[in-house]
């Protein structure tokens, strides 16, 4: 994912995880908020519960190509609506390393259906 699709601040985490969880789903949380640029802008974290820092970088990996490829349209930046933008943070859960990719892409497609229809 291109840096200018990423969010890298702490403060832009802190701001989307002090807000209210968007989605809740069995390999993600996630949580969105329109954006501050004119780009949407991704973060991925991962949950303690997953043991292991390989295993929690592997889970961020599979969740960070899941919303490239869902999220930003494989690269470019996706509209959510008529010309909003978000940013948006996805946790990683435990069930991110054993689903299949397909069904980690539904739940990626699941929040953004739920923020498209939350403005």
């Amino acid at each position: 994912m291109k840096k200018r699709y990423r969010l890298t601040g702490r403060s832009d985490f802190q701001r989307l995880l002090s807000g209210r969880r968007l989605y809740a789903g069995a390999s993600l949380v996630g949580f969105a908020s329109p954006g501050r640029t004119p780009l949407t802008r991704v973060g991925v974290g991962a949950s303690r519960q997953i043991r292991g820092a390989v295993a929690r970088n592997r889970a961020r990996r599979r969740l960070r190509e899941a919303a490239r490829r869902r999220l930003l349209g494989g690269g470019g930046s996706t509209e959510a609506g008529p010309g909003i933008r978000f940013d948006v943070v996805l946790i990683a859960r435990p069930p991110a390393l054993t689903l299949p990719f397909s069904r980690l892409e539904a739940d990626v497609d699941e929040l953004r259906a739920r923020f498209s229809n939350s403005n």
